[in-house]
């Protein structure tokens, strides 16, 4: 098993498309006033401003995969069904984090409060898409270094919450992850702090 890779600083370029999607907008669809874009536009500059993407990752070969259980070469299971057919075939796991850093949270939260809800959702969209974008980074990262040893990953990704695979399981991610060591921690309910971190599973066929 190879350690975890750090990644302190992630610079992307900025999913505009993806941020005025999630914000409700479709290209070619919707109208946007000239107003209305500069006021997002002001929004979603000082979001970015606000945002430390640093994200981790560790290859992890699997011992085995039966129908309804993945098991790690460190010894982790994870009782899964989804999961097992996402991984079905593979050698081993890659897994990977990325959060968009606390500062950005304080800012939603002061807008909800405060009472800038227009600004508090633009910065959500900008945080969420961005770190969504990390992983992306990442995932396109080992894609091509995969490619030296004739291996690929699978399309997609996959995490926990989602169907059978419970968020109680994120806590064994998180773990071999080390997501401390880029600032974030995980809650009594397995939920990731700050907000805006996301971890992923993603196969590599040799």
């Amino acid at each position: 098993m190879t350690q975890v890779q750090i990644f302190p600083s992630i610079n992307i370029p900025l999913p505009i498309d993806a941020i005025y999607r999630r914000l409700g907008y479709r290209k070619g669809i919707t109208k946007i006033g000239d107003r209305k874009r500069e006021e997002i536009e002001r929004h979603i500059d000082y979001a970015t401003s606000l945002i430390s993407l640093k994200g981790a990752s560790l290859r992890v070969p699997l011992r085995d995969v039966t129908p309804h259980l993945v098991v790690f070469g460190t010894g982790a299971e994870i009782e899964s069904g989804k999961l097992a057919r996402f991984l079905n075939g593979c050698t081993e796991a890659l897994l990977i984090g990325a959060t968009a850093g606390g500062a950005v949270m304080d800012a939603i939260r002061g807008d909800t409060e405060g009472g800038d809800m227009t600004r508090g959702v633009v910065i959500d969209a900008v945080a969420s898409e961005m770190t969504d974008a990390a992983l992306d980074w990442i995932v396109g990262l080992f894609g091509r270094l995969l490619i030296r040893e004739q291996a690929h990953l699978t399309k997609g990704r996959f995490s926990a919450g989602y169907g059978d695979f419970l968020l109680e399981s994120q806590r064994i991610v998180y773990d071999l992850l080390e997501l401390d060591r880029i600032g974030v921690k995980i809650n009594e309910s397995f939920i990731l702090m700050p907000e805006k971190s996301v971890t992923a599973v993603v196969g590599i066929h040799a």
